[in-house]
């Protein structure tokens, strides 16, 4: 780094260590909220499972134990109330190196499996919201006899219409990855109509007088303009949606009685009391949240990149 900045001219040399303090000026907050999460985390660990400790203690034969021997006792439980960041991380570790991956033990398989029915479910929300999109914008009378049943539909609890789902779909024989995709559909159309139908009527109306004047069809508009112009609001909407897809798709997950899927693995935990187990599913659901939503990012960039408009 030094011989570097030696090389380059003051002006290089000042705009490498500008870039340098952005970084850490984007580094330092992230951190810093991080490490006060943990230390809650384990503050309320060790608060929830005190009283355990503490009794466990007393039937060694410690009849006052200290805070020491309680904050060992406590990090340490094999089912705890609320377990340690360590140990989650541990659990995560261990069930996803022990077993090859598609054994049902291995935490790597149950996180592919509600990858694909969270990838299934976006890209038919997707289309769906997309279609619907379309008809709304060029139609207004269609956007005012569907819109007000797409907004009614979202107050329907997921956890409600779930099990219909599976029931309907299961009676017509299909099973497996559908009924889960259509439940993740199901959350994750509503934004993207709601996005690129507002995108599509952000076109500037002087672009659109211009087009006007060059005579172009309804198509070239579209294609040219309205399309581009709702090209942010539409990847904005994306985001949304396939974190939407993934909740949808561990929902579908838990009335299907699957033997695969990180819903099957929170309600395994549930029933046998494995609290260790259960977080490392949360958190494992949780990075592959974040994974899905940086993946539709870098194509937003790629594609708003070569479209022309700004990164």
């Amino acid at each position: 780094m030094t011989d570097l900045g030696a090389a380059l001219p003051p002006t290089g040399r000042h705009r490498l260590w500008r870039a340098a303090a952005d970084r850490s000026a984007n580094i330092v907050p992230v951190l810093t909220v991080a490490a006060l999460v943990i230390a809650i985390w384990y503050l309320g660990a060790f608060i929830l499972n005190s009283p355990q400790a503490i009794e466990q203690l007393n039937r060694q034969g410690i009849a006052s134990p200290t805070t020491g021997q309680v904050l060992t006792e406590a990090f340490g439980q094999r089912r705890p109330v609320l377990p340690t960041p360590d140990q989650v991380l541990v659990e995560i570790v261990t069930s996803s190196t022990e077993r090859p991956v598609g054994n049902v033990r291995n935490l790597l398989t149950h996180a592919i499996a509600t990858a694909q029915s969270t990838l299934a479910g976006f890209v038919l929300g997707t289309i769906l919201g997309m279609t619907l999109a379309i008809g709304m914008a060029a139609l207004r009378p269609l956007e005012r006899g569907v819109l007000p049943w797409i907004v009614a539909s979202q107050t329907v609890p997921i956890l409600a219409i779930a099990p219909m789902v599976v029931v309907v779909l299961g009676n017509l024989g299909f099973t497996g990855l559908l009924p889960k995709a259509v439940i993740s559909m199901y959350l994750c159309f509503f934004p993207v109509a709601i996005g690129m139908t507002k995108g599509l009527r952000s076109a500037d109306p002087l672009h659109m007088d211009l087009m006007h004047s060059y005579d172009a069809s309804p198509l070239q508009v579209f294609l040219k303009l309205r399309l581009p112009t709702s090209l942010p609001y539409l990847f904005a909407s994306l985001k949304v949606a396939i974190a939407a897809a993934l909740v949808g798709a561990i929902v579908g997950e838990l009335p299907t009685g699957g033997q695969a899927g990180l819903g099957t693995r929170l309600l395994a935990g549930s029933y046998y009391g494995q609290t260790t187990q259960i977080w490392a599913a949360l958190i494992a659901a949780s990075v592959l949240s974040a994974l899905l939503v940086q993946a539709v990012a870098l194509v937003e960039r790629v594609v708003i990149g070569r479209s022309g408009g700004v990164r």
